[in-house]
């Protein structure tokens, strides 16, 4: 089923964030945690992609095993970086054979050690341009991500929306954002991308903070900020893993809350392979229902 649909049919829509490990490795805990949480009826879950090969493969077979084996949903990531157009088009019609239906179209970082993204030969330069491919070739449902602090690369706010316009336009029917803390972020985010025309659904990306180090590490290479109160919350408990856990999942439940109450169209959970502190956020808020709260025209609908 495409994801628009399912936006459009269920809100809110829960959904989860996977990757796939190098060939075989962590497959088996992957797949178990995906049974754990598909007893909370995700909506939908994603499979992140790597480059060159890199975990190309194992997408393709994870993706195809949570849908066969686990039953769920899937959208498969796919990026430009070291792919020729003739290798997307391999990806792709190995995605449509098993029968996935969307993709999250994404141009991709550089390869570990480059700094810059250097477009393919043979190949596409930006998520715009493969999603413009998806859509010209494959009736496939395309999403894109977007960043409520701004792209790294992007010089300004403005910058970075005019761009994200040309995703929608070429073909990307919803939105995803990166990681975030501060729910005014997004709210200001979504105000300034319909103010530029950008009318698509844009699903919340949330993490839960399971261990505050490692999460400071994935903020900082993806830019993302941690608020100083949060911040400070978590060095006031001297790196008990169980208290930055429990404070993690509380920060991430009331968060989550925040957005479902004012009518954000869904939450998008970066879960890291890992099912504990996403069962106890999904679980709260299905039994807290705080979306019954929202009024008006849906954020981010």
């Amino acid at each position: 089923m495409r994801i628009g649909e399912i936006i459009s049919s269920s809100k809110p829509v829960f959904s989860v964030e996977f990757f796939p490990r190098r060939p075989d490795e962590g497959r088996v805990q992957l797949l178990e945690t995906a049974k754990s949480l598909s007893q909370l009826d995700l909506d939908f879950v994603s499979v992140t992609y790597g480059a060159g090969g890199s975990t190309r493969d194992g997408t393709v077979d994870i993706t195809t095993a949570l849908k066969e084996e686990v039953g769920l949903e899937v959208m498969a990531h796919l990026s430009c970086v070291g792919e020729s157009k003739e290798g997307l088009t391999e990806t792709l019609d190995r995605l449509r054979d098993v029968g996935i239906d969307n993709i999250f179209a994404l141009r991709g970082d550089p390869p570990r050690g480059e700094t810059d993204f250097v477009q393919p030969e043979g190949g596409l330069g930006s998520a715009a341009d493969l999603s413009a491919f998806i859509a010209g070739n494959y009736d496939f449902a395309v999403g894109g991500a977007c960043f409520p602090e701004v792209h790294p690369e992007a010089p300004d706010l403005d910058t970075d929306l005019n761009y994200l316009k040309t995703k929608v336009d070429s073909g990307a029917e919803f939105l995803i954002t990166q990681l975030f803390f501060d729910n005014r972020a997004y709210f200001d985010f979504v105000d300034a991308a319909r103010q530029k025309g950008i009318n698509v659904p844009i699903l919340a990306g949330i993490i839960p903070v399971t261990g505050y180090a490692h999460t400071k590490r994935i903020c900082d290479l993806c830019e993302s900020t941690i608020p100083s109160d949060l911040e400070a919350a978590m060095l006031a408990v001297e790196g008990d893993a169980e208290a930055e856990f429990n404070l993690g999942v509380a920060y991430a439940a009331q968060q989550s809350a925040e957005l479902l109450a004012a009518g954000v169209p869904g939450i998008h959970f970066y879960a890291l392979n890992k099912a504990p502190a996403t069962r106890a956020i999904l679980g709260a808020l299905r039994a807290a229902q705080p979306w019954r709260g929202a009024r008006g025209q849906s954020i981010g609908a």
